[in-house]
């Protein structure tokens, strides 16, 4: 199912794989877009547990989309013929999966097999929102039931510290993208502190917190998921942030009228 190809960085060896117990998504089948032997992403978030992201050094073999249809449709057969219970086909992997070249057409496709094999599963599409601006991803990620998507952060700066972004867009890009989903999205968003490349980093902050409440009662999201880490991380001096925080920021969302939810 994955393969570690650091000490620490884990990449998935399969287009789909699964199903995994997920702790936001419940039995998750999971679809990998990316290549297989290396991540593609255009975050390069320093606690991702992929590792770093060195879109410069190895060239982008993009999976074929007619292998990868071809792989989601075999396991989905698979999965109705044993009848697997499942709660989520979950778009993850390899990175950020609409940087795939055809990931409209993909979408089509899945949504088709679905309603044929699977019918009523969720499709869920994990994001970083980077690619909203374009349209054609902007009306794919519209038609599916679960639309994740990241917001780290409630300033330009702290996005910069923890996403690590190749583009320079800042954080009110993002809100205004995601506003054009008219929320029915979900954001998702981890906290943590402690330091990377000699700064230190800390999105729990009063500051950091007031602007990020700032940011979710503009977009209104549908709901909010809440989660530290789980994992080892690429920046090795980060801390994971207590149950008792999050469910602080938790009451906090909660307070302002926004549904959320930890997720530990």
């Amino acid at each position: 199912m994955f393969t570690n190809i650091t000490d620490m960085a884990v990449l998935f060896n399969d287009i789909v794989f699964g199903p995994i117990v997920s702790r936001r998504f419940g039995n998750s089948l999971g679809i990998n877009l990316l290549p297989l032997e290396n991540k593609v992403c255009n975050f390069n978030c320093i606690y991702c547990e992929c590792g770093w992201t060195d879109l410069k050094s190895f060239k982008v073999n993009y999976l074929d989309s007619e292998k990868i249809i071809s792989a989601i449709e075999y396991r989905f057969k698979e999965l109705a013929v044993n009848k697997t219970a499942i709660d989520s086909i979950t778009f993850a992997g390899n990175g950020e999966p609409t940087m795939h070249p055809k990931f409209s057409e993909i979408i089509d496709e899945v949504i088709k097999l679905r309603d044929l094999y699977l019918p009523k599963i969720h499709i869920t599409v994990l994001s970083n929102s980077t690619l909203l601006g374009n349209k054609s991803i902007l009306e794919s990620l519209k038609k599916v039931d679960l639309k994740v998507m990241k917001l780290d952060a409630g300033t330009t700066e702290m996005l910069f510290k923890i996403d690590k972004p190749h583009s320079s867009k800042p954080i009110e890009w993002y809100i205004q993208k995601l506003k054009e989903l008219k929320g029915e999205l979900i954001i998702q968003t981890i906290f943590l502190k402690g330091y990377c490349e000699g700064e230190y980093v800390d999105n729990t902050s009063a500051e950091e917190l007031t602007a990020w409440i700032t940011a979710l009662k503009e977009i209104n999201p549908k709901s909010v998921m809440i989660y530290t880490i789980d994992r080892e991380t690429p920046a090795k001096d980060l801390e994971k942030i207590s149950i008792e925080q999050l469910n602080s920021i938790c009451n906090l969302v909660i307070s302002n009228g926004i549904s959320a939810k930890v997720y530990s």
